[in-house]
C-alpha cells in the first residue's frame, strides 16, 4: 500500500466499481441465480453450497449444471436431502467437470447428518469466533468428512491448514452472510461480515496485484492474508464487498 493520499484515490476508484458491479445485472451471469429461486433460509443455503462448489470453469456451464440440480432438489433441498433414502440417494446421476456421481452421492449424505445431527451449516459454519473464518472452515471440513467416504471427494472442499484460499467457500460465505439487498442473502446472522475473507481467484488475483493489493505471486492463503488486510483498510466492516470491484474489473474491463 501507498501515502494515505494514494490509498484514498483507491479507495474511492473502488468503491466506485463496487458499486457499479454490486447490481443486479451481476446475478444474470453468476451461479448465484441458481440458489435465488428459493426463499426459505435451509434451500437457499443448501442449494448456495452445493452450486458453489462447482464454481470453477466457465459460468454457463456452471449455471446450467445449476438447473440440473434444481431438477433434482425440487421445490425444496432442505426436504430433498431430508426425506431421501439411502438405496435412492446411491441412484443419483449428478456430476459436473470432476465432481462426479459419487461426490454427489456423498455431499447429499454428509448435508443430512449435518441437518440432522449438527444443527444444520450455519452453526457449522459459526463455532468459533473467527477473524478470518479459517477456523470455522476447518471444523466444517470435520464435520463434513466425518462419514466414511473415498478420498478423492476431499478435493471438493479445499484446506486452509494445507495452503488453500479456499475460493469457493468464501464466495459461499459472501453470499450467506453479506446483505447488501441486491446479490448476497444475508441470511446468516452468526458470522460478522467483518470477518469474511474474499474469493481470491485468477481475476481477483490479477486485478489485486496491478493495484498493489498483493505482492505475492501465488494465489494462496498467504496471498488471501494479504488481500484482506489491505481490503480492511478499505472497510473494516464490510471487506469483501470489493470482491465486486476486483472480479468486475477483471472479468468485464480486461483491467
Amino acid at each position: 500500500m501507498a501515502n494515505a493520499l494514494e490509498v484514498d484515490d483507491l479507495k474511492s476508484f473502488l468503491d466506485f466499481k463496487t458499486q457499479q458491479y454490486n447490481s443486479l445485472k451481476f446475478i444474470d451471469e453468476d451461479p448465484i441465480q441458481i440458489a435465488k429461486i428459493y426463499t426459505r433460509k435451509e434451500d437457499i443455503e443448501i442449494m448456495s453450497f452445493v452450486i458453489s462448489t462447482i464454481s470453477w470453469g466457465n459460468r454457463t456451464s456452471i449455471i446450467n449444471s445449476g438447473k440440473k440440480l434444481i431438477n433434482i432438489f425440487g421445490e425444496s433441498p432442505l426436504d430433498f436431502v431430508l426425506s431421501i433414502r439411502k438405496s435412492s440417494i446411491e441412484k443419483l446421476n449428478f456430476y459436473h467437470r470432476t465432481f462426479n456421481y459419487y461426490d454427489f452421492q456423498f455431499f447429499i449424505k454428509s448435508l443430512k447428518n449435518i441437518y440432522l445431527n449438527e444443527g444444520g451449516l450455519e452453526k457449522v459454519f459459526s463455532k468459533y469466533e473467527d477473524k478470518n473464518n479459517f477456523r470455522n472452515i476447518e471444523h466444517f471440513r470435520s464435520i463434513f468428512f466425518s462419514l466414511k467416504h473415498e478420498k478423492r471427494v476431499e478435493k471438493h472442499i479445499s484446506n486452509p491448514s494445507k495452503g488453500s484460499s479456499c475460493k469457493r467457500l468464501n464466495m459461499f460465505l459472501r453470499w450467506m452472510v453479506r446483505n447488501d439487498k441486491i446479490v448476497d442473502f444475508g441470511i446468516w446472522k452468526k458470522i460478522s461480515p467483518s470477518s469474511l475473507s474474499c474469493p481470491l481467484d485468477v481475476h481477483t488475483g490479477k486485478v489485486a496485484r496491478k493495484l498493489n493489493l498483493i505482492k505475492r505471486k501465488n494465489d494462496d492463503i498467504i496471498a488471501l492474508r494479504e488481500l484482506d488486510k489491505n481490503l480492511r483498510i478499505f472497510d473494516s466492516k464490510d471487506p469483501v464487498k470489493y470482491d465486486f470491484a476486483l472480479f468486475g474489473l477483471g472479468r468485464y474491463e480486461s483491467f
